[in-house]
C-alpha cells in the first residue's frame, strides 16, 4: 500500500473561451507537457502522463521480415591488457 501524503489547496475557477480552467499552484505542478483527466462522481482527477518503458516501446515496434545477413567472422580477435 502506498502512504500518499495529501494536500489540500482551494483554487479559482475561470473561463478560457468556452471551456472552465484553473490555475494549479506551483506546488502542484505536474511532469512532463501532458495529463490525463477523469471525472469519478463529484471528483475531477489530473494525473500526469507517464512516459512510455522501453518494453512498451519495443511492443510497438514491427518484426523484420528479412533475414540478417551472415557475419563472416564472428569471433573477435584476441587481445591484450
Amino acid at each position: 500500500m502506498r502512504n500518499v501524503m495529501q494536500i489540500e489547496r482551494r483554487v479559482s475557477l475561470f473561463s478560457n473561451g468556452r471551456n472552465q480552467a484553473l490555475r494549479i499552484p506551483r506546488d502542484f505542478k505536474l511532469p512532463g507537457q501532458e495529463a490525463t483527466m477523469r471525472k469519478e462522481d463529484n471528483r475531477l482527477i489530473v494525473e500526469p502522463v507517464a512516459k512510455p518503458t522501453l518494453l512498451a516501446v519495443l511492443a510497438m515496434l514491427y518484426a523484420l521480415d528479412e533475414a540478417l545477413p551472415d557475419i563472416e567472422n564472428p569471433v573477435p580477435a584476441e587481445v591484450d591488457l
